[in-house]
């Protein structure tokens, strides 16, 4: 690492000009709780910080309850979480952050001084591992969304909606500027996080559209008053995806920030962010997204980077989930707090805190579940798997997939030329950010092929195919100058082509070709 993280046109770069392309985490449910991460869906009672605050006291006590929050704040994320994310291949972190940890909540402006020193303390352990740190303002004072991850009092957007707020917010700003001004190792400040949410009728808010236009203007002047160094990320409205208050740069050095949960993990999903990046001239960051499958990473992340587009991905850790790296186990009887969240009779101080002190032995990351294959996924190492309709669409027909114009049985990846069909009819959604996007197949006819990137330097790689055909057909499996045949039987089989791979580059190109006859593609694994 050398100098500050700068735009350089529509380029992240270092101080000596390099190109930094950004992969990271966020550290969500640290300092911003949310109650899905504690396995709690659909319970406002226990959707935002404030709320869960009020639970774990009414469950434990409010003298239990202050000590609960100090040690989960020591463990929850520790210096162990960034030197996994180091060693998983990152080189970055998104650090959420909640207003009232730096000022009272009421009248006037009172600092709270342990939370800047608490913050100086993960960008110093950040700093030891090389990661770069971006603070995001998840929690401005008021709520900038007008939603439960903003921990507003009432889902309204009061950041925009009274004069004290917006004035708090500049303070803050300032504050945190003149504290990192000279921290190299801190890449970026984001403003603020997913500033005003969607809503109809009387929950649409966005006639507060041109205050959080200006309100980004005077950030940005407030922080270069403070600091002329470092990078500014902006995110629109409406979840970080409403593109329309960026009708020029906001700053010189900043970069435009998106975030994307759902949707086909194609180009044509990344396109207007890239559009309007190219329109203003500034770098394009994919600040947040996940929640999703394992494929869904694997078909979308190594796309957006090898356009250029830096990834974090959210969240690091939470409570019994499979698509985050970690996973924090769930207590003994932990079910009976979850039950009082919604509404059953109290646990009992006793067993509240005994439930308690377990969670806050299981949230050390040496405790958790790893879920080493997330970031497989995420990177492209093998043992990973994609569907066969997430070729690569880089550099583009003739070179990563033959597109022989097919005519598109849906939007997806439709101008490709390429024979994508269904496989399946779409159903109900299976999570939240469920696109079904899976529900697609990749048909090959005679002479037709579509190619995938991995990451593998050798000696060899197995590529496993879910292939149906109806009549006998003939696969051709190639690796640089390696080239494996496979018969295809009629029916839906399971077939496997090892490879031998050159050790000298760190990613492989294997190219799937029709041979003779025509085949069904659903999934491809490589091991």
């Amino acid at each position: 690492m050398s100098g500050f993280l700068h735009r350089n046109g529509r380029r992240i770069v270092d101080g000596t000009g390099k190109d930094v392309l950004l992969l990271g985490w966020g550290l969500g449910n640290l300092y911003v709780k949310e109650g899905y991460m504690w396995g709690a869906f659909d319970t406002p009672r226990f959707d935002r910080s404030r709320r869960i605050e009020q639970v774990i006291a009414e469950l434990a006590g409010r003298e239990y309850a202050r000590r609960f929050w100090a040690v989960f704040q020591e463990r929850y994320i520790s210096e162990t979480d960034f030197r996994a994310m180091r060693d998983l291949g990152c080189n970055s972190v998104r650090i959420p952050l909640d207003y009232r940890q730096f000022m009272e909540e009421g009248e006037g402006i009172v600092w709270r001084e342990e939370g800047f020193e608490e913050l100086k303390t993960r960008i110093d352990q950040c700093e030891k591992y090389g990661l770069y740190v971006f603070l995001d303002m998840h929690c401005a004072p008021g709520g900038q969304t007008g939603a439960n991850i903003d921990n507003c009092i009432d889902d309204r957007p009061r950041l925009f909606m009274d004069a004290d707020n917006l004035k708090k917010s500049l303070a803050l700003w300032r504050r945190l500027a003149e504290m990192n001004r000279e921290r190299e190792i801190v890449g970026g400040y984001d403003l603020l996080n997913e500033p005003i949410a969607p809503g109809k009728d009387e929950k649409n808010c966005d006639a507060y559209l041109p205050v959080l236009e200006q309100h980004y203007r005077d950030l940005a002047r407030t922080v270069r008053e403070a600091d002329p160094n470092h990078l500014l990320t902006i995110e629109g409205a409406h979840w970080a995806t409403d593109l329309r208050i960026f009708h020029e740069r906001l700053d010189e050095n900043m970069a435009l920030h998106f975030h994307r949960y759902a949707g086909g993990p194609d180009i044509a999903s990344l396109q207007r962010y890239m559009d309007k990046a190219a329109e203003i001239d500034v770098p394009l960051w994919l600040g947040e997204s996940g929640e999703n499958s394992n494929e869904w990473y694997a078909a979308l992340y190594p796309l957006a980077m090898r356009l250029g587009i830096g990834v974090n991905l959210w969240p690091w850790k939470k409570l019994n989930c499979t698509n985050s790296p970690y996973s924090v186990r769930k207590p003994r009887d932990y079910d009976l707090i979850l039950d009082y969240v919604r509404g059953g009779k109290h646990p009992g101080f006793e067993k509240s805190r005994q439930i308690l002190n377990e969670y806050l032995e299981n949230i050390l990351l040496e405790n958790c579940d790893c879920n080493a294959s997330v970031m497989r996924h995420v990177l492209r190492r093998p043992p990973f798997s994609l569907y066969a309709a997430d070729f690569d669409e880089l550099p583009g027909r003739g070179v990563s997939y033959s597109g022989s114009s097919h005519p598109a049985e849906d939007d997806y990846r439709q101008n490709t030329g390429m024979c994508i069909c269904h496989d399946r009819e779409a159903g109900a959604p299976r999570f939240a950010f469920d696109s079904q996007w899976d529900r697609f197949a990749l048909v090959l006819h005679e002479g037709e092929f579509a190619a995938y990137t991995v990451s593998a330097g050798g000696p060899s790689l197995r590529c496993r195919i879910d292939a149906h055909a109806e009549r006998d057909a003939l696969l051709e499996v190639t690796a640089g100058s390696q080239k494996t045949d496979l018969t295809v039987s009629p029916g839906v089989h399971q077939y496997t082509a090892a490879i031998p791979l050159p050790q000298d580059t760190e990613k492989q190109t294997v190219r799937i070709t029709a041979k003779a006859g025509a085949v069904r593609l659903k999934k491809i694994s490589f091991l």
